[in-house]
């Protein structure tokens, strides 16, 4: 009997390693967060289709017009801090922090960067405040869209679209959403 349980016991977590190993091997969807170094960020979009949502203004005179080429400094997920990138759009608009929680699930997400003004239901003309609660229409990540949010922060800024290659997995990100100012450099 004692053979018995050790015998199923090591099967169950041979099983369960082959499982998780399995999860997300899927080469024709776009690499998924990883979940141990950035919570909360499983689902994340890498890339995007370049659209961008009504009434978002071009930046008249960005720092890095489109066609820059740029290093990123942000780990919103892995494989972009240090980064090279290009430019693909360039907008002035307010970004905001947010905490929500998707639709897929009941575990909340924290301090998520970012959201657009522009992606934000109702968002009329005034900026939201921190403390605001809102209904997100971005879908950058996995049960965003349609989601009720808290803002945890706003500031007034430029941000930018970036095709880059992720720096773990070699995989060309297209249209990525989005990227602060602060958050690049000019390429060397």
């Amino acid at each position: 009997m004692k053979n018995l349980k050790m015998l199923l016991g090591t099967t169950s977590v041979m099983a369960a390693l082959l499982l998780s190993a399995c999860t997300g091997a899927d080469d024709n969807k776009a690499p998924k967060e990883n979940t141990a170094s950035h919570t909360g960020h499983e689902g994340m979009n890498h890339s995007g289709s370049g659209e961008v949502p009504a009434g978002l203004k071009e930046a008249k005179q960005p720092k890095y017009p489109v066609g820059s080429k740029v290093v990123i400094h942000a780990d919103h997920m892995p494989g972009m801090d240090g980064a090279k990138a290009t430019v693909t759009g360039a907008f002035d608009t307010i970004v905001y922090t947010v905490t929500y929680t998707p639709t897929t699930s009941g575990k909340p997400v924290k301090n998520h960067k970012w959201v657009i003004h522009e992606e934000i239901e109702n968002a009329g003309d005034k900026p939201f405040q921190p403390g605001d609660e809102v209904v997100l229409n971005a879908d950058h990540m996995e049960g965003m869209k349609g989601a009720k949010a808290v803002i945890d922060s706003a500031k007034q800024t430029t941000v930018y679209m970036v095709d880059f290659i992720d720096t773990e997995t070699g995989k060309k990100v297209t249209n990525h959403k989005w990227v602060t100012e602060d958050e690049l450099s000019p390429a060397k």
